[in-house]
């Protein structure tokens, strides 16, 4: 009887890893153009339109309003790290996420201009996905080219709608592109993440995965979000991003700036954030 006890122990523990690094399971099933498919019908629901940005050598996808106007401040959202595992030990072909809850979020935006942002390699193909490698969805997720395609993306759309001052909100591993964008702007007004991976190298410790090695880490960044106004949400109950991980992001800050983390009971990694977003999102 031990041998079969220790074997489902070992199984249920792969399972948990699995779970905890965002593997897909049933949701793996629905094909890449379905998953695009089902993010531009949520998106033409609200009004919106899907839009490219050519950003050598990555073609970023946006989605925004299709009336445009010029604003003062211009909220950007940008999505998680999607689909990026099928299994423990083996990537996705496309990280294309299967729920876009950085979508949900930025339709919820509760006031002022919002866009959405995918996360390089998210709803394209093609020629648009040439330089899309695995790599830039699991250990370089948050590479320094990654960083530079998101930032220059920014760019497009804050000139599209004239706006100067703009506002970064991230989901999850998209908060920690944000950050890491951030961090190299001197126009952003307010950094906003909802379960960010704002540590990542404590993150991979928690749950005794590989290490991140061929990303950035936002932590490392503190130096220059200093000055950025920020408010990092996190779900009491997140066991994929537990509160630890923003916790020794604030930690790396001076006591004096270190940036508000706000932990709320009964909301997970994807619940509650999407349904009470209009309420939760600052208001000044």
């Amino acid at each position: 009887m031990m041998p079969r006890v220790k074997y489902f122990k070992s199984l249920i523990a792969i399972v948990l890893v699995c779970i905890l690094a965002g593997c897909s399971f049933g949701l793996g099933l629905v094909s890449p153009e379905q998953r695009k498919k089902n993010a531009e019908s949520l998106a033409r629901q609200h009004g919106w339109c899907f839009m490219k940005l050519p950003v050598a050598p990555f073609t970023l996808v946006a989605f925004l309003p299709e009336s445009v106007n010029a604003v003062e401040v211009l909220t950007i959202y940008i999505e998680g790290d999607g689909l990026a595992w099928i299994s423990s030990s083996q990537p996705s072909t496309n990280p294309t996420p299967a729920r876009p809850v950085g979508l949900e979020l930025a339709l919820q935006h509760p006031r002022g201009v919002a866009v959405y942002l995918a996360r390089p390699c998210q709803y394209v193909e093609g020629v648009d996905a040439d330089s899309c490698s695995a790599i830039y969805w699991t250990d370089g997720r948050f590479a320094p080219e990654l960083i530079d395609a998101t930032d220059r993306a920014v760019d497009q759309l804050k000139q599209r709608f004239n706006a100067s001052t703009i506002e970064l909100v991230g989901y999850s591993g998209g908060g920690a592109i944000a950050a890491l964008v951030a961090a190299r702007r001197k126009d952003v007004g307010r950094l906003v993440t909802v379960a960010g991976t704002l540590d990542h190298e404590v993150w991979t410790r928690i749950h005794r995965v590989r290490p991140l090695e061929r990303s950035l880490n936002p932590a490392d960044a503190w130096q220059d979000l200093v000055a950025v106004p920020q408010l990092h949400f996190v779900g009491a109950a997140d066991k994929k991003v537990p509160p630890a991980v923003a916790e020794s992001y604030r930690k790396h800050f001076p006591e004096n700036y270190r940036p508000e983390i706000r932990v709320i009971n009964g909301f997970d990694h994807s619940c509650c954030w999407v349904e009470n977003w209009a309420k939760l999102y600052p208001t000044n």
